[in-house]
C-alpha cells in the first residue's frame, strides 16, 4: 500500500510523523525518520515514507511494523496480579475488599477490564481506554485467557479431552480451546491443570471443572490475549510495556475493522 490518497493524514496544520512518534516513545525523532524512509510506519493503514507528512494525532491511526501506537497520552494502562479475597470491582457496597486500595494513587481513574472472581487470583487489567476494553472483554472477539487450576483428584486424559470436546453447563455447552494437566500429585489428592478459553461467563472455569468431577481448590489468571503475568508479585501492579500495549491495541483495531467491513457488507446487501 502507499500513502496516496491517505485522507485526514496529510494536513498543513497537523504534527511531523516523526515528531509524533518519538512523542509516544517509540524512538528518537531521528530514528524514527529511519523508521519511516524504511516503509516501517502506516497511517490509516497506508505505508508512509515521506518525512513531511503530517497527522492528526488525535483522529489517524499509526502502526509500527504492524504493530498499533498509543498517541493519546492521557490513556493508561495497567497490569494487576490481583490477590485472593478481593473482589473485581471500584467500590465494593458489601464493603470488601476492592480494586480502590490499588488505584487511589493513581492520577487517572481507571477501572478493571472484566472480573476475577473473589477467590480466583491473577492477571487483571486496568484501564481507562474504554474501546479497547470494549474489544477485550466481550467473548465474540475470542481474546483468549489461560488459567491454572489446582483441583481435587487425579485428572486423566479422558477429562483432558471432555474439556476440549465440551461440557454441558446450566447455561449451555462450553468447551476449553487448550487444556492439559501439568502436575499430578503422588497421592492422588490433586492434579494441576491448565486450561485456555475465551468465554466471560461468569466462573466458568470453576463450573467446568466441577462439572467433570474435579472441583477447584486454588485459581490463578496466568494469561491475557498477549499478556502474560510473569513474575509480578500477587498484589503488585505495573504499566504495560510499549511492546504489550501495542499487541493490545492492535487486536483491538483489527477487531474495529472487522466490525466496520461487517457492518458495510450488511448495509450492502440491504
Amino acid at each position: 500500500m502507499t500513502d496516496q490518497d491517505d485522507q485526514g493524514a496529510g494536513l498543513a496544520e497537523g504534527v511531523r510523523l516523526q515528531k509524533v512518534l518519538a512523542a509516544a516513545g517509540v524512538a528518537s525523532r531521528r530514528v524514527s525518520e529511519q523508521l519511516i524512509v524504511e516503509g516501517r510506519v502506516e497511517v490509516n493503514g497506508r505505508v508512509v515514507t515521506e518525512l513531511g507528512r503530517r497527522i492528526d494525532p488525535a483522529t489517524d491511526l499509526v502502526a509500527v511494523d504492524g504493530v498499533a501506537v498509543q498517541l493519546d497520552p492521557a490513556k493508561r494502562y495497567y497490569m494487576l496480579n490481583k490477590p485472593r479475597g478481593v473482589v473485581s470491582s471500584m467500590r465494593d457496597e458489601q464493603g470488601r475488599p476492592d480494586l480502590t486500595r490499588f488505584t487511589e494513587g493513581l492520577e487517572e481513574r481507571v477501572f478493571n477490564v472484566g472480573r476475577l472472581d473473589a477467590e480466583t487470583s491473577g492477571l487483571l487489567l486496568l484501564t481507562n481506554d474504554g474501546d479497547l476494553a470494549h474489544v477485550l472483554a466481550h467473548p465474540s472477539f475470542g481474546v483468549e485467557k489461560t488459567y491454572i487450576a489446582k483441583v481435587r483428584g487425579r485428572v486423566t486424559p479422558q477429562v483432558v479431552q471432555q474439556l476440549k470436546h465440551g461440557v454441558e453447563l446450566e447455561d449451555g455447552m462450553i468447551k476449553a480451546d487448550r487444556a492439559k494437566i501439568i502436575q499430578q500429585q503422588g497421592d492422588d489428592r490433586h492434579s494441576m491443570v491448565e486450561l485456555t478459553l475465551h468465554s466471560g461467563r461468569n466462573r466458568i472455569v470453576r463450573r467446568m471443572l466441577d462439572a467433570v468431577g474435579h472441583p477447584v481448590v486454588e485459581l490463578v489468571r496466568r494469561s491475557f490475549g498477549p499478556l502474560n503475568l510473569g513474575t509480578l508479585r500477587s498484589g503488585a501492579m505495573r504499566e504495560l510495556t510499549k511492546v504489550e500495549l501495542g499487541q493490545l491495541l492492535t487486536i483491538s483495531r483489527a477487531a474495529d475493522a472487522a466490525r466496520d467491513a461487517g457492518t458495510a457488507s450488511n448495509e450492502g446487501d440491504s
